[in-house]
């Protein structure tokens, strides 16, 4: 046994030794599993089925056919065919919604249509000219996408309207092939009169070149998730370091500041302070890289700072909330409010409407469906408040407000309680160089 003043110091433990002992194994092992597992279902239960789970999908019917009906009939074809459509869609998978040509321009401009099915006005005259020498040229169909929201939710609605196109095509040609006028047609006119509708698609409400194909306001908002959470993290570890509540470790240079007395109400409110100050650096360099380095397509540019600081905020506060509130285990359960149950809830890249029903529960509160929704009505819809940028202000400032009362109430009751983080450890000649 080493004397006491000596300047021996006590022999070093070896990992496999201390390895052995059961009980450091057990909460980590159990925090990992939890982890692995919980994250695991999260992402991918949200992204199997995009098929299996669609359920009201908004697309626009647009039925502008101006007749007049084909002899015999009492309708016109595009009647026919809007009354097709939405019988041979599954029950529960669109949302079909029967609009004006206006009306359908201004929901392709605020968002809240993934596509249409367009019926042009001379639809039935230019059928029923197929059966005559007037023909000119073969009737259409026009698909419209709105790539604004997003890649995957675009393309899911262009497959629905092509698909209930090219049915109505069908029905359509049933109907031409036993008209007497096509009784002693050739071969070649019989089979363009057995499907005699073209289908056209076309973007509805075009983008810019730079913008990911209606990616960037998911990849934007993740940025301000990132920042904002990794960044409250970082200001936790630092501020805790620099109050001597914490070691600060940077490769083999340890050092032990000396304890400063402070509650913890005190502490989460410089944390706080400090995160509003670092949260102006970061956005703003977020948006000097994507719009001024990379070239990002962006409008409103001061709406959409002032946007993405509160966003990254909010983030950045309920973390420091989080972490004062639960302790070392914060990150982990920030990690999962912030990242882990936001990201597929999103609606950002896989559409809402085409995912399990606990998914679209969770975004109705989590941060980043709201957030997204904000950035891309600025990016995409001319910042219209009602193309998700008003939920997003609303929702940020639920979320500062959570924040401010969910910390301080809990700092409050331990100081209160006297639970305080460590007694003061008086300075040394080293911890104060």
């Amino acid at each position: 046994m080493t004397a006491p003043g000596s300047g021996q110091q006590p022999p070093l433990a070896r990992a496999l030794v201390v390895a052995r002992h059961g009980k450091l194994w057990l909460v980590p092992s159990i925090l990992c599993a939890l982890v692995a597992l919980c994250l695991t279902l999260l992402y991918l239960g949200g992204i199997l089925n995009p098929n299996g789970n669609l359920r009201d999908l908004p697309i626009a019917l647009v039925n502008e056919d101006k007749g007049p009906p084909l002899p015999g009939q009492q309708q016109t074809l595009g009647a026919q065919v809007s009354r097709s459509v939405t019988a041979a869609t599954p029950a529960g998978t669109v949302e079909w919604r029967r609009l004006s040509q206006a009306q359908m321009e201004d929901q392709l401009a605020s968002g809240k249509i993934y596509g249409a099915l367009v019926i042009p006005a001379d639809f039935t005259s230019s059928v029923a000219a197929l059966t005559t020498p007037q023909a000119t040229a073969q009737p259409a169909l026009n698909v419209l996408t709105n790539p604004g929201l997003g890649s995957l939710g675009s393309s899911l609605a262009s497959q629905i309207t092509q698909r209930a196109a090219h049915q109505a095509s069908l029905s359509i040609g049933r109907q031409l092939t036993t008209q007497p006028s096509a009784q002693g047609a050739n071969a070649t006119t019989r089979v363009l009169l057995g499907d005699p509708i073209t289908v056209t698609t076309q973007v509805g409400h075009p983008l810019g070149k730079h913008s990911g194909l209606g990616l960037t306001a998911f990849y934007f908002t993740l940025l301000l998730v990132l920042t904002g959470f990794v960044g409250g993290n970082i200001i936790t570890n630092g501020v805790d370091a620099g109050l001597g509540y914490t070691d600060n470790e940077i490769g083999p240079w340890h050092t032990r500041r000396p304890t400063v007395p402070i509650s913890r109400t005190q502490t989460l409110l410089l944390k706080m302070l400090m995160t509003a100050g670092i949260t102006v650096l970061t956005t703003s360099l977020l948006m000097v890289a994507a719009i001024g380095i990379l070239g990002m397509d962006a409008s409103h540019l001061p709406l959409l700072w002032i946007f993405s600081y509160c966003a990254s905020l909010a983030v950045g506060l309920g973390v420091q909330a989080i972490n004062a509130a639960f302790g070392g285990i914060g990150q982990v359960v920030s990690m999962f409010v912030f990242i882990a149950l936001a990201l597929p809830s999103s609606g950002a890249t896989i559409p809402l409407h085409a995912v399990p029903g606990f998914y679209r529960f969770l975004a109705l509160f989590e941060p980043m469906r709201q957030l997204s929704d904000g950035v891309r009505a600025i990016l995409y819809f001319d910042a219209r408040a009602d193309a998700g940028l008003t939920r997003g202000w609303v929702m940020i400032a639920i979320g500062v407000a959570l924040a401010l009362l969910f910390g301080f109430a809990m700092t409050l009751y331990y100081d209160r309680k006297g639970l305080h983080r460590l007694t003061a450890r008086p300075a040394t000649a080293d911890a104060e160089d």
